[in-house]
């Protein structure tokens, strides 16, 4: 979720290149008196304009309308005296007029010569789903941090603590990685590195002093700042560029995590594994801001960003953590307030897993973002193949269902094997999928209309709908209902808003 797509596709390549017109051949050089002309066949009856269309048939043929032909024909110099003369025509536009009607249309198609810049590596995209989804192994080492005996707003104490420390992170990283993609827009990589090495380090004490404030168990709030860490790390390494270092630093995390499913294992080798991945992740995070910085040159233009266009994005980030926790553990709070209504003893309380769907959503992220850079491409080879704004409208609807489709279909397989594989999960239900379906679609497209600027607007809307799944969290609704609601509610309003908005040619240029 931090690492967006790149605000200008490319940086770092090649000037693009401009448009070429094409001129009209040379004409002959009138002979001088004292070189004889030969004598040469008159045809009368010929039309000297048949000629000029043999010549420019390749601009004739590529017109949309007979004024781009005129306006190609006076570029050349050729005015309304020179088109009686030559041609016998009254003037310029008569001229190109006789030329869009002589000429056959032939629209230019995909050219090979035409470099798309949205294309994308599937195997980057991998990667980086692997390491949005290989933290959760996290969880299973520290499980025992918490305080599960004691319950606090219906989860164990210090869960709580945890769920804050990851929205404030959710929210802070996601500004800042915004921020310094906007740097590196800009072709200025130092100054991005200098923001993440400044914001990097002031989101996780944030985060680490809203798990402090909130309060839990002294091994929950030490969890709690390790996860910070991790996170402020693990965003300095997917703006940068380092997912493979990334997934380097989760090794240790993920072996452990096997270990533990296969054996019981002391919970200081536990704890000695999580240190070892978050010190992993932020000494190599450290390392390449280090190199980013002495190796970038200064630039001695000023160039300053004003930050209140962060603010969406934070919200956003917000909005987003609030809709996956309430996914994640929204059904642990329902059953146990539940059972603190009928007075039922905290370690009697039996808890649906939601471990599948989570897996199945952050597996899904590196798919998410691939699908990112397909519609982005297929938009730009629409806007060159398509005839009429409503053809180009109608093709661009179609590739935006077609990769809504994709993405859903591959979470609900996900959440599918996922359900299979995790011990003591129940079978998958309508309600649930359909829940999480309309989670991951929402996020999904509130990811696009992002990259085409529509920042603002998406972070209102998921924020709202956040806000209301907490709202009827508290009054003790069911939360599949309320992510029905919700998370429905927002896909309706950012589909209205996506097809329109992105139907438009204005947006691909």
């Amino acid at each position: 979720m931090s690492g967006p797509i790149r605000l200008v596709p490319g940086e770092g390549g090649s000037a693009e290149r401009t448009m070429q017109l094409r001129t009209l051949p040379l004409k002959r050089r009138r002979p001088s008196a004292a070189e004889p002309e030969p004598a040469e066949p008159l045809d009368l009856s010929a039309d000297p304009l048949d000629e000029l269309a043999e010549r420019l048939r390749d601009v004739c043929a590529d017109a949309v309308h007979p004024y781009e032909i005129a306006a190609f024909l006076e570029s050349d110099g050729l005015s309304d005296e020179q088109a009686a003369l030559l041609y016998g025509r009254p003037d310029a536009f008569t001229v190109a007029e006789e030329l869009f009607e002589k000429v056959e249309r032939r629209y230019p198609g995909p050219s090979s010569e035409f470099a798309n810049p949205w294309r994308a590596d599937p195997w980057r995209c991998v990667v980086r789903g692997l390491v949005f989804a290989l933290p959760g192994l996290g969880y299973l080492l520290g499980a025992n941090l918490f305080a599960t005996t004691r319950m606090r707003f219906g989860l164990p104490s210090g869960m709580l603590a945890l769920s804050i420390a990851t929205l404030v992170s959710w929210g802070f990283n996601q500004a800042l990685a915004h921020r310094s993609y906007r740097w590196l827009s800009r072709l200025r990589r130092r100054d991005a590195a200098v923001c993440l090495a400044v914001g990097a380090p002031i989101g996780a004490l944030l985060a680490a002093a809203a798990a402090y404030v909130v309060g839990g168990p002294l091994g929950a709030l030490w969890f709690a700042a390790g996860q910070s860490c991790y996170l402020a790390a693990a965003t300095v390494l997917l703006v940068l560029g380092r997912e493979k270092f990334l997934l380097l630093a989760l090794a240790p995390a993920s072996v452990g995590a096997g270990v533990v499913l296969a054996a019981d294992v002391p919970q200081t080798v536990r704890t000695v594994v999580l240190l070892a991945s978050t010190a992993l992740a932020v000494g190599l995070s450290a390392r390449e801001l280090v190199r980013c910085i002495r190796g970038g040159e200064r630039d001695g233009v000023q160039v300053k960003l004003a930050i209140r266009q962060e603010i969406p994005h934070l919200l956003f980030g917000l909005a987003c953590g609030a809709l996956t926790l309430i996914a994640g553990l929204g059904q642990t709070i329902h059953e146990a307030v539940d059972a603190a209504s009928r007075l039922v003893p905290v370690h009697e309380v039996k808890t649906t897993p939601t471990g599948p769907a989570m897996i199945a959503l952050t597996l899904s992220l590196g798919l998410a973002e691939w699908l990112l850079f397909r519609y982005r491409a297929m938009a730009v080879a629409a806007l060159r193949t398509s005839h009429t704004t409503g053809q180009f409208t109608r093709r661009t609807g179609g590739i935006l269902l077609g990769c809504l489709f994709i993405y859903l279909t591959t979470v609900a397989a996900l959440d599918a094997a996922a359900t299979v594989l995790w011990p003591g999960a129940p079978a998958l239900g309508v309600p649930q999928l359909g829940a999480m379906l309309l989670l991951g679609g929402s996020l999904w497209l509130a990811l696009l209309l992002n990259a085409f600027g529509f920042s603002w607007s998406t972070a209102l809307i998921c924020l709202a709908a956040a806000v209301a799944e907490s709202a009827g969290l508290l009054t003790g609704a069911d939360p599949i209902v309320l992510q029905l609601i919700g998370c429905g509610a927002a896909a309706l309003v950012l589909t209205a808003l996506a097809g329109p908005a992105l139907g438009r040619t204005t947006q691909h240029r």
